[in-house]
Parts: C-alpha cells; sequence; structure tokens
C-alpha cells in the first residue's frame, strides 16, 4: 500500500467525501474529493474510461450497455486507487452526484425501458421541428434540445412514440438507475425545454403551447408536464443510493446503499462550477468533443437569436450559451498522427509532451496565413453547414510550417464560437473575463492567449483547468453535503469561500493588435465555409 495521508484516509472511511462522475463524449470520468476543512474541493482519487459514440442508422448514440460497463470501469479505477493508497474501497460517500452530455434524447416506457436509441446532443436531424418550435415559443429552440428531438419523431411518425411515457438526458437516465428517482438539475433541464426565472421550473405558459404543436403533429396522447423530470436546483435533496444503484456502480459489493445524492446535471453546467463561472458578467469555456461558452446574463436578451440558447446554471440563474458541435476532436487526431510519427522514429512521449511541442511556435502572428483549417466532424449549425468534412487548405504561396499549421488548427477550434460570440456583443452583453477550462488548456497559454483574441475578453485559466467536469460534479455534490448540514449560502457563495479562495489563475488579455489580427482571420476563415459546404456535397 502506497503511504497514505491519515486526514484523508479519515474522510474516505467516515464518507466525509463527494463523488462525481461525468459522462462526457470521449471519456467517462469519476473524481473523488473532500467536503471540509482543508480538503474541501481537494482530489483525492479519479478513474476514467475511454468510449466513443457510434453512427447507428444514420443518428449518433451510445448504447446502455456501453453506458453500464463505462461506470463501472470509470468507479472501478477510482476505488482501486483509493484502495491502493489507503488500504479499503470506499465504503460510502457524503453525497454522490452524476452528470453527463447535455440535451439529447432518452425515450422511455412505463417501466422505464428504452424505446429507441439514445439520440445525442450532436445529431442534427431535428431542424423542422426546431424552427417550428422556435416560431410558435418564441425563444430559441436548439437542433440539439430534447424537445425538438421529440416534435420530430412525433412529424415524422415514429411507432415508439405511441408508447412513450417519459423523456430524459443521459444525467437524468443514469441517476434515475442509481436512485429510483426521476430528476434532473435546472441546468440540464434547461437543455430540454425552456425554464422559466421566476419558479424555476419548466415554463407553463410554453408548456401549453408546445402540446398544441405536439397534439397537431400527431401526439394529441402526449403532455411534456408528464414526459418531462422534475426539475431540482442545486442543493437540492435528489434522493439517495439504492442497493440496486450500488450494485451497479460497485458490483465488487463494498460501496454500501444510502449516500445522498445532488441532481443530476449537464456538462455545461459542471463546467460553470468547475470555473467559479456562476455570477453575471462572468462566463466560461468548455473545450473538449465539443466548445461552449456560458455567459451569466445580468438581464435579458432584447430578442431570441438562432445562435444563442438560453439556459441557466446549476442555481438556476439565466445563462447565454453558444454551443458548437465541433470542438478540440480534429485538433487531437492531428495530434495523434504526429505522435504516431514520433513513436515511428523511435521517439516516446506523452500526449502532453506532444501538445507542447506541436503548440511551440502556434503563436507567431501571421505563421498562418494563407492556411485555413476546418475542425467540423459533423453538421454545426452556427455554420450553417448539414454534414462535417474535416478540411485544411491553404494558398499556393503561403508557407507551410509546424507553428503555422497548428496556429491553424487550434484557431479552427475557436472559429465557430467566435461567430456565435459576435451575437453577444451586438446585445451588449458585458463580460468581466471568461474561464476557460479542459484539456487543451494545461499546454500553458497558447490556446488561452488565441482563445482570448478570438473573445476579445480576458482569459481567465485556474489551475484545475484540466480537471473538467467530473471535478466540477463532485463540488456539486459537496455543495449538496452542505446545504444538508445547514449551509445557508447560495451556491456562487460556497463557491468562493469553500473553493476558490485561493485558487491559482492566470489570466491573458488579448491586445489589440491581438484582437484585429483575430477579426481579419474569422473574416477570411467565413469566406472559405463555400470550401467546406463543397465538401460536403462532393465527398462522401
Amino acid at each position: 500500500m502506497a503511504h497514505a495521508d491519515a486526514t484523508e484516509s479519515a474522510a474516505i472511511e467516515q464518507g466525509r467525501t463527494a463523488l462525481g462522475i461525468e459522462l462526457g463524449s470521449t471519456r467517462i470520468k469519476a473524481c473523488l474529493i473532500g467536503v471540509d476543512g482543508p480538503l474541501a474541493g481537494k482530489v483525492l482519487a479519479t478513474g476514467s474510461h475511454a468510449w466513443e459514440n457510434e453512427l447507428a442508422d444514420g443518428l449518433w448514440t451510445y448504447s446502455l450497455d456501453a453506458v453500464r460497463a463505462g461506470l463501472q470501469a470509470a468507479y472501478a479505477e477510482l476505488a482501486a486507487g483509493v484502495e491502493a493508497r489507503h488500504g479499503a474501497r470506499p465504503p460510502t460517500f457524503g453525497a454522490v452526484g452524476v452528470s453527463a452530455m447535455m440535451h439529447g434524447y432518452l425515450a422511455l416506457d412505463e417501466s422505464g425501458g428504452l424505446l429507441v436509441p439514445f439520440r445525442t446532443w450532436r445529431n442534427v436531424n431535428t431542424e423542422e421541428a426546431a424552427a417550428e418550435l422556435s416560431e410558435a415559443l418564441g425563444v430559441n429552440i436548439p437542433l440539439r434540445w430534447s424537445v425538438a428531438h421529440l416534435q420530430q419523431a412525433v412529424r415524422d411518425r415514429e411507432p415508439h412514440v405511441q408508447r412513450l411515457a417519459h423523456i430524459t438526458t443521459l444525467a437524468g437516465y443514469v441517476h434515475e438507475q442509481l436512485t429510483g428517482e426521476r430528476v434532473l438539475g435546472v441546468g440540464d433541464a434547461s437543455g430540454m425545454f425552456p425554464i422559466d426565472p421566476a419558479t424555476g421550473g419548466y415554463d407553463e405558459t410554453l408548456l401549453r403551447t408546445a402540446d398544441e404543436r405536439m397534439a397537431a403533429a400527431g401526439g394529441s396522447h402526449l403532455h411534456l408536464a408528464e414526459l418531462l423530470p422534475v426539475v431540482l436546483p442545486a442543493g437540492a435533496d435528489a434522493g439517495s443510493l439504492t442497493a440496486e444503484g450500488a450494485a451497479l456502480l460497485d458490483p465488487s459489493g463494498a460501496l454500501r446503499a444510502g449516500a445522498p445524492f445532488c441532481p443530476p446535471e449537464g456538462d455545461a453546467g459542471t463546467g460553470m462550477v468547475a470555473t467559479n463561472a456562476v455570477t453575471p458578467r462572468t462566463g466560461n469555456v468548455s473545450a473538449g468533443t465539443s466548445i461552449f461558452a456560458m455567459v451569466v446574463l445580468e438581464r435579458a436578451l432584447s430578442r431570441a437569436h438562432a445562435d444563442i440558447d438560453v439556459v441557466t446554471t446549476p442555481a438556476g440563474d439565466p445563462v447565454a450559451m453558444v454551443h458548437c458541435n465541433n470542438g478540440a476532436s480534429e485538433l487531437g487526431a492531428w495530434a495523434d498522427l504526429f505522435g504516431e510519427f514520433a513513436g515511428a522514429l523511435g521517439a516516446t512521449a506523452s500526449s502532453d509532451e506532444v501538445f507542447a511541442a506541436l503548440l511551440a511556435g502556434a503563436l507567431e502572428q501571421g505563421a498562418d496565413d494563407g492556411l485555413l483549417a476546418y475542425n467540423h466532424l459533423s453538421g454545426e449549425p452556427i455554420a450553417e453547414l448539414r454534414e462535417g468534412r474535416p478540411l485544411f487548405v491553404r494558398t499556393p504561396g503561403s508557407r507551410l510550417t509546424l507553428g503555422g499549421f497548428m496556429r491553424a488548427q487550434l484557431r479552427a477550434v475557436f472559429a465557430t464560437l467566435a461567430l456565435g460570440m459576435r451575437t453577444l456583443a451586438e446585445e451588449d452583453v458585458a463580460i468581466d473575463a471568461m474561464f476557460a477550462h479542459g484539456g487543451l488548456f494545461r499546454t500553458a497559454g497558447v490556446a488561452q492567449r488565441l482563445l482570448a483574441a478570438a473573445l476579445g475578453a480576458p482569459v481567465v485559466v485556474g489551475d484545475t483547468a484540466g480537471e473538467g467536469g467530473a471535478w466540477g460534479m463532485a463540488l456539486l455534490a459537496a455543495y449538496r453535503h452542505a446545504v444538508a448540514a445547514g449551509d445557508a449560502r447560495g451556491l456562487a457563495a460556497w463557491l468562493a469561500a469553500e473553493v476558490f479562495a485561493g485558487a491559482e489563475t492566470t489570466t491573458a488579455e488579448p491586445t489589440a493588435a491581438e484582437v484585429d489580427d483575430h477579426v481579419r482571420y474569422l473574416e477570411r476563415w467565413s469566406a472559405g465555409l463555400v470550401a467546406e459546404r463543397a465538401a460536403i456535397d462532393a465527398i462522401r
């Protein structure tokens, strides 16, 4: 057994810990943290499991077998790490929380059985339904929102609709498997259907209008108030781990039933928590398979915008969200290729070392003049792309260097996001700072500076930037533990005092030259989308 810290061992044995699990696009991660004293927010153990979506019958999905296997694998790695260091697997937790990719569509029958394969946020087959609902409701309903998936299924007369009893998100489904409770955190619920900020629940007026549209399309037997999960704010009691849930998570039998749960959340909410971007005039950028920006609003937007979702923080405060389906996956594919090349030469390097070497020259202005990269592996509504074709093009007179090539690839990660953020600028939405997190920002400074130029705003990266959503979910679970113990502070005040008071951060302030350079780049990149659309039409 490795050397164990007595304080940590006591916290684990006594259940003074919080477990966060996040089912992301490429990895399922588990994170165990302390909940009080010097251990509050401190990572005690982690576990992860790699998985990939699959294209089945033209739709992106993950099988429920893969969900269960991945949960168990991520938890088993975490528990094994605890056992190696502390001599025993965790017997219980002070609180547990589950998060996952927002949006999408899990359609269940009365007994909780899955009616059709899980449809993820990545699918863009709901264009007609999203347009219909956006017009009828007077708010933007993105293609990936759960209600758009439902309305499209009704419009398409899909057979499963006749047996439909409940719909939920992936986080809501896993939470129900572990606790038996059909509930959802308000942040994740706001990606299913619009939330009324006055009540903290679904907007009842809009529910009635949506029911009318479903009935007109042939779904008169459906009522959203009955189909959707119950909405809960951060800190609320969301049930406890059942014996069946304990056996699902930890088949070894070491984990006891009874641990309390916080409301399940989406990855957008955990990103806000992980970066402490939960108060007005703050925002965060989460970069992974997808990339999205969240800005907490001081006031309502003047009107609906097709490229802006209005969702909420886990505490229920309104947030403007710019979501792009395509993030760092294509950049990661190129890094893998260069890593493979290094291996062929006999060199060994970690993923972080490969990224550090590749990005070393990416800050040189002008290095990517004449070079354009498009990172679209799937459709991208903001860029008006129905499908994706990753693409790299350059002018004949351009200079091809490693630094310029990687600068082009990295800027492509942020380009579609920058298009959407222009809408918020036109709305005069004030942003004091944008906090960035995700593995992309582990390479110090490079992605951070290019993102600051793309957003025209300071970008802050903390020492927890690489921890990601599982840590953010563990913090929400720890907050649930604090509330249950009588802590009356709101989420923002609790995070500021208990978790981020001594956090180390670095801030990148974009220069006027960097912002101007990015404006010119974005003009070239936007014009080049014609080539991307041609590739979609021509290459099958």
